[in-house]
Order: C-alpha cells, then sequence, then structure tokens
C-alpha cells in the first residue's frame, strides 16, 4: 500500500480517469501478430496533453507529466521523484513492461531508455488535476497498456520441432541451406532471417514459405561490390534496418540495408571478425580471433573499447578461446559463448575477467558441462540459454545454478523432429517459441512453447 500521508492533495473534486494504458494509439491485434497480455487498472489519474515533459499538470509541485511511448504529445501526470533504482526498462523491440501496473513512459532524468512506472503513482489522490474552472466534471477515457507474457523458470518447449526453413538437404537452391550460422526472428516482418554461410548470403524466409529470397550476398566471394567471402556472423540493427556482417575474409564488419540494397557499406576495416553483436545503443561488439579480444565500436568513431579478453589464448577468466557468439543485456554485460572453453562466462561493463554462467567444468555430456558451446542468448531474469552444439543439445542455466537442464534435444544427434545435429544459433519470437539453427541439418527448426 502506498503512504499518502506526507503528500499534500489540496483537496480538489477528482477529475476520473479509467486507465487501461496506452489507447490513444490503440494496439491492432492483426497487425501486433503476437498475444500481449492487456493489464486493466481503475486507477483515477489525469492525461496531460500538449505540455512539456515534466511540466505541471497537478496542484501538487511534486507530480509532472510524463510522456508516454507513441503517443503524440500525450502523457500521464505522475509523481516526480520516483526512486531511480526501482524502475525496469521498458522491452527495446516494442517499448512494452514485463511488470503489471507498470506503463512504459520517458524518464530521462532516470534513465536515457524508456521506463516502466508504477500506475499507482498516477493517482489523483497523489496528483490532482488543477482546476480550470468552478465547474466540476467528470471524464471516463480508455487508455490501454500491454505486457508482454514472460518466460518463466519452469516455461517448457515441445519437444517435437517443425522445420520452418531449410530441410531439404545441403544445396545453394532457395529452399536450401549450406552450413546455415546466425538467426534473427522478425515478429513485425513475419519472417526469419537466417546467414547462410556456405553460400555467402542472409536469406529471409517468410513465415510458412517453402523457400527463402536472398537479400543480401550470393553473388560469389571476391571483394568486391555485392560480393561476400566467408560469411561467419550476422545481426540486425532494428534501429536503421539493417544488417551488420561479419565479412571475415574480406577483413571487414559491413552494414547492409534490408530494403533493395546490392551493396553494403564497410564501417569497420582490416579486422578479422569472427563473431559479433549489437547493443540498445547501437554500439557493435566484435570478436577478433587474432587478437583473442571483443571490442565495442561506436559508429562514426575511431576510438574503441577493449570489454573482454585481450590476454592470449586460455581458460582463465580473463582470457577467451574461440568465442562462437555474443550476446548484450540491457546492463551492458556481454555474455560470450567461449567454445573451446565449454562455457558461457559473462562481463560486466567495465569488468577486468569474465564470470561462468554456465559450463566451465570441463567439456563433457553431464548438465553442469558443455561441449562446444554456440549459440547463446538470455532472458529478462538473467537466465541463459545456449545451444550445447557437440551434446546436439538446447540447454537452459538459471542464475547462479551449478548445473543445467536440458530443455530441447539432448537424444544424440539425427534428423527427427525431436533431434538436433550440432546446432548453432537460437532465438525466441514474441511468443516465446524456440528457433533453433539445426546447423548440420542445414534447417531451422521451431519448437513451440507449452502453454498447458
Amino acid at each position: 500500500m502506498l503512504d499518502y500521508s506526507n503528500i499534500s492533495l489540496l483537496g480538489h473534486p477528482k477529475l476520473i480517469i479509467t486507465s487501461i494504458y496506452q489507447a490513444l494509439k490503440p494496439i491492432q491485434r492483426d497487425e501486433l501478430k503476437c498475444e500481449l497480455k492487456e493489464q486493466v487498472f481503475p486507477v483515477s489519474s489525469q492525461i496531460c496533453q500538449d505540455i512539456a515533459q515534466y511540466a505541471q499538470c497537478s496542484m501538487n509541485s511534486a507530480c509532472g507529466c510524463f510522456h508516454m511511448i507513441n503517443a503524440n504529445n500525450s502523457g500521464v501526470c505522475g509523481f516526480l521523484w520516483p526512486i531511480c533504482s526501482q524502475l525496469a526498462l521498458c522491452n527495446t523491440s516494442d517499448n512494452t513492461c514485463q511488470q503489471s501496473g507498470t506503463i512504459c513512459v520517458r524518464h530521462s532524468r532516470c534513465n536515457d531508455r524508456p521506463l516502466c512506472y508504477p500506475v499507482a503513482m498516477m493517482d489523483q489522490r497523489i496528483c490532482p488535476s488543477i482546476a480550470m474552472s468552478n465547474t466540476t466534471s467528470t471524464t471516463t477515457t480508455t487508455i490501454s497498456t500491454t505486457t508482454r507474457q514472460s518466460i518463466h523458470m519452469k516455461s517448457e518447449w515441445i519437444q517435437d520441432g517443425t522445420t520452418v526453413a531449410g530441410g531439404n538437404e545441403r544445396g545453394d537452391q532457395l529452399n536450401q541451406f549450406a552450413h546455415p550460422n546466425a538467426i534473427y526472428v522478425d515478429d513485425d516482418e513475419q519472417a526469419i532471417y537466417i546467414a547462410d554461410n556456405g553460400n555467402n548470403r542472409v536469406v529471409e524466409w517468410k513465415y510458412d514459405a517453402t523457400n527463402g529470397q536472398i537479400i543480401i550476398g550470393g553473388n560469389g566471394t571476391e571483394n568486391q561490390t555485392g560480393q561476400l567471402d566467408s560469411l561467419l556472423d550476422a545481426v540486425f540493427d532494428k534501429n536503421k534496418d539493417s544488417f551488420i556482417i561479419c565479412d571475415s575474409q574480406n577483413r571487414q564488419v559491413l552494414r547492409w540495408s534490408r530494403r533493395n540494397s546490392t551493396k553494403g557499406q564497410a564501417i569497420i576495416s582490416n579486422i578479422s571478425c569472427f563473431t559479433l553483436t549489437i547493443d540498445h545503443n547501437g554500439d557493435i561488439y566484435v570478436y577478433n580471433d587474432m587478437k583473442n579480444e571483443v571490442r565495442r565500436w561506436r559508429e562514426g568513431q575511431t576510438n574503441t573499447t577493449l570489454v573482454a579478453g585481450g590476454n592470449g589464448i586460455g581458460n582463465r577468466l580473463n582470457q577467451l578461446e574461440c568465442p562462437s557468439s555474443m550476446f548484450v543485456d540491457q546492463n551492458l554485460s556481454i555474455y560470450i559463448s567461449d567454445g573451446c572453453n565449454h562455457r558461457v562466462v559473462k562481463w560486466m561493463k567495465d569488468a577486468k575477467e569474465g564470470i561462468i554462467v554456465a559450463g566451465g567444468q570441463g567439456r563433457g555430456d553431464a548438465l553442469s558441462q558443455l561441449s562446444y558451446p554456440k549459440g547463446v542468448t538470455v532472458d529478462h531474469l538473467g537466465n541463459v540459454y545456449v545451444t550445447d552444439g557437440s551434446n546436439h543439445r538446447i540447454m537452459r542455466w538459471l542464475v547462479g545454478a551449478k548445473q543445467g537442464t536440458i530443455i530441447i534435444g539432448g537424444h544424440g544427434g539425427g534428423q527427427g523432429p525431436d533431434q538436433l545435429y550440432y546446432p548453432s544459433r537460437l532465438s525466441f519470437d514474441c511468443q516465446h517459441n524456440l528457433y533453433v539453427v539445426d546447423q548440420g541439418n542445414n534447417r531451422v527448426q521451431k519448437f513451440d512453447l507449452n502453454v498447458d
């Protein structure tokens, strides 16, 4: 319960506004193509429209206007001084909130990124409306907020997967792959994008399609316009609608637009790029396998920052050996699938060494071990999901756990619907269905979240 005893309310008739947050821009379920959980909050609050961020909106001077995301100069009137450390970041992909009873707003005094603000702190008992006249009026409106269904610690996936791309043996046809690696799932476009390493191309597969469409590369291997040589990795920059590509043998990192582009732009040159990732600020992290280090690159700047490794090859906590993929969380901690050390290590921002968060007990198939892990991703709780390549399985490691659990596979390498063969990368869609690049089978498998 909130304590209102120390807040001046300056007695004023309530302007009743029933809140369901964000319907100033109504959600079209057909367009979102994702099941979002709507939260209904019966709260007395008020809308502030066409006034500046933090401008006075209440007779209580401790209240101000918080602009809502995607709401066209509209906001909600709330208490100006919450404890910043208690406000969670909104989802980077769609500006929704995991926490019930919160709404995604701008609050740059706490963070440059949108934050989930408690609806209860917008109550008119805290922030009574400014009297515009001697006439009392009552207004009812509907604003909507959505929160995503979260992956829980006990979430399970249906064990028989469905082939959603490839699966027609190795080849260069539009229904084939040759050693696929990275994957990006785009719910808005209703498509998945696969870095098809052996064919030096990025292929778009629409949901339910039987063939892919080449959107990048596929024109040979020489260092010429439109050609790639050893496409080892690719990540998607949603803010700029483009892919960042590890063009390994051409010793460069490219930015390549997703829309009708025939060539990429070299943004990093003369580098031995093996894997890369991108954070919410648009900074790019590249693992240089010649220097055994990960550096952060800010586009347009020449200076780089060492964020992991750089101490030679080895298994010490300040060393790496043949990492295969990376993931950066909202706190700018980087998770590295440290392949030849059979572990996943977490390097917090500005750390001098990593922390083992999965494996690290030597190569093996016990639940405490990994064998040449490849892909890694992390959920909002900090739980780690990793493709355990040579064990042909997907593992989940809870925060602080000494061993993981098998969530997919683990039945030996094979082509069955419940089997994998040297899986490489993994990703989730917005309904938390799991997509796995089943590299040895030249296919992508989808494993549906078990909602029973």
